[in-house]
């Protein structure tokens, strides 16, 4: 009597996304510590307590893993503030609560935009909708439409941005100079009041 063998592959599945998921961590911890030409895979695989060869079978290689890591930072990043084009100086407050609580983020943009500036097709997708949104906003008349979609989504990320990657010691990981609760306030309030004061339609 021929039995047949229990069926693994949910099991498999799970194994495989939960490495995936360990592998993504540990790299997205090592890009942001050495960047993409620093960043070592048998350090990933290690702190990812997988082997190596797992990394060149899901992500192929480390450039193609860095690009991974950065997707799943867009896609995190859009679940935890999703954007709104209709409250822009929100969504400017969210971002900037986002990157206090996580500052490895800003480390891991500037070295994307230093080693490997090509857009990910995620990367293409996410700004076109953002820019397709607040285009539709400004038609509406719930958006101030002196300055083109694409302007305007620019510099409403770049003043969130602008604590986090100025020169001199700005930052809220800064040993000498930590960030209290109030000036972290009084930076956010200005970040918002500044989106605000571009985007709100002028009557």
């Amino acid at each position: 009597m021929n039995r047949s063998k229990p069926d693994h592959r949910p099991s498999t599945r799970r194994d495989s996304a939960a490495t995936k998921a360990r592998l993504l961590d540990a790299a997205s911890a090592e890009f942001a510590a050495y960047g993409l030409a620093g960043a070592r895979v048998d350090r990933i695989a290690e702190a990812a307590n997988a082997n190596k060869q797992r990394i060149y079978a899901y992500f192929g290689n480390k450039e193609q893993l860095f690009d991974a890591v950065i997707d799943r930072v867009l896609a995190v990043g859009a679940e935890t503030v999703p954007f709104d084009a209709e409250d822009l100086p929100g969504v400017a407050g969210q971002i900037f609560d986002n990157l206090v609580a996580h500052p490895d983020l800003m480390r891991l943009l500037s070295w994307k935009l230093l080693e490997r500036p090509g857009a990910t097709d995620q990367e293409a997708a996410t700004y076109t909708a953002k820019t397709t949104a607040v285009a539709a906003a400004q038609e509406q008349g719930r958006v101030e439409p002196e300055l083109g979609p694409e302007d305007l989504v620019a510099f409403v990320l770049a003043l969130t941005q602008a604590w986090f990657s100025l020169t001199g010691g700005m930052s809220p990981t800064s040993g000498s100079d930590p960030w209290s609760t109030r000036r972290l306030a009084r930076h956010r309030d200005a970040v918002v009041d500044a989106v605000r004061r571009i985007t709100t339609p002028h009557r």
